[in-house]
C-alpha cells in the first residue's frame, strides 16, 4: 500500500539523519587513510598484482557488468510472499517492505562474509590473494541486489556507476563523503545536462578504485598471518559488507522515497488542473 506524503517525509528524515551521522569517523577509519605508498613497501609483489586486478575488474563491471552482474529475475526470492515479478511491481509495496527485504539480504551476506573471510584467512598470505576478488564480488553483488530490492536495474550502466560510487563513499573521509553525496544526487537529478556531466566524470572511474584499494589493502595486511588470519578475515569481511550494505540501503531507499514524493506531487498537480 502506497504511503502518504507525511509518511514518506518521515522516512526521508531517517535517511537524511544517517547522512549527517556519516560526518564522524572512527579511529579505525582514520587509520585507513595512511599513505598507500607505505603499504606498497610491506605488501609482496604478487599480492600487489592481485589488488591491481580490482582496477580492471571494476572497469569491466561499469562497462558491461561482467561476471558480477546480478539478475532482476531473482526479484521473487527477495519478496517470496508477494506477487512481485518485475521491478514495476514494486510500486505496490511500501518502503517498510523494501527495507525488510534488504535487511534480511544484508544479514545473509554478512554471514557469508564471515565464512568467506575465515576460510580464506586460514592460510595467511597464501590464501589472501583469493579473498580480495571474492570480497569485491560479494560487495558488488550485495549492492546490486539492494538496488533490485528498491526497484533499480543494475543492467543500467548508470546504476553500475552509482554502485561503484557507493563503494567509494564507504571508503572516503568526511570531505570525500560530502562530495560523493553531491555527485550521487546529481545522478538522480531530472536535469539531463547535470546527469551527462556527472556520468562523464564517473567514467574516469580509476580514482574511485584507488580509494577502494587503499581502504581494503591495508586492512588485509592483518590477514597475512597464518591461522590468526582466519579471525582477522572473518571480522574484516563482515565489517566491510555490513558498512556497505548500510550505505546501499540508506542511499537507495532515499532515492525511492524522493521518487514517490515526486509521483504524489505530480498526481496532485494533475488533479488540480483537471478540477480547477
Amino acid at each position: 500500500m502506497m504511503e502518504t506524503t507525511e509518511e514518506l517525509l518521515a522516512e526521508l528524515k531517517k535517511s537524511e539523519k544517517w547522512e549527517k551521522d556519516q560526518k564522524g569517523l572512527w579511529f579505525w577509519e582514520k587509520l585507513g587513510r595512511l599513505p598507500f605508498k607505505f603499504l606498497d613497501k610491506l605488501t609482496p609483489d604478487f599480492l600487489q598484482r592481485k589488488i591491481g586486478v580490482i582496477l580492471d575488474e571494476l572497469g569491466q563491471y561499469i562497462q558491461s557488468g561482467g561476471r558480477y552482474l546480478s539478475s532482476v529475475s531473482s526479484l521473487k526470492s527477495y519478496y517470496p510472499h508477494t506477487d512481485v515479478r518485475s521491478l514495476d511491481d514494486l510500486d505496490s509495496l511500501s518502503i517498510q517492505e523494501m527495507d525488510h527485504a534488504v535487511s534480511k539480504l544484508a544479514n545473509n551476506r554478512k554471514r557469508l562474509a564471515v565464512v568467506q573471510g575465515a576460510s580464506t584467512g586460514v592460510g595467511g598470505i597464501f590464501t589472501l590473494s583469493i579473498d580480495i576478488p571474492l570480497l569485491l564480488g560479494l560487495q558488488l553483488k550485495t549492492l546490486q541486489d539492494i538496488a533490485i530490492c528498491y526497484g533499480y536495474d543494475p543492467n543500467d550502466k548508470k546504476e553500475r556507476m552509482y554502485i561503484v560510487k557507493i563503494l567509494q563513499f564507504v571508503s572516503s573521509d568526511i570531505v570525500g563523503k560530502e562530495v560523493i553525496l553531491k555527485q550521487l544526487s546529481l545522478i538522480e537529478s531530472p536535469d539531463q545536462e547535470q546527469q551527462r556531466e556527472i556520468i562523464s566524470e564517473l567514467q574516469g572511474w580509476r580514482e574511485v578504485v584507488f580509494t577502494y584499494r587503499d581502504q581494503v589493502g591495508w586492512k588485509k595486511l592483518f590477514q597475512m598471518i597464518p591461522v590468526a588470519g582466519m579471525v582477522f578475515g572473518a571480522f574484516i569481511n563482515r565489517s566491510a559488507v555490513k558498512e556497505l550494505a548500510e550505505a546501499g540501503k540508506m542511499l537507495y531507499r532515499k532515492r525511492r522515497i524522493k521518487e514517490r514524493l515526486m509521483q504524489i506531487a505530480t498526481s496532485q498537480a494533475v488533479e488540480e488542473n483537471r478540477f480547477p
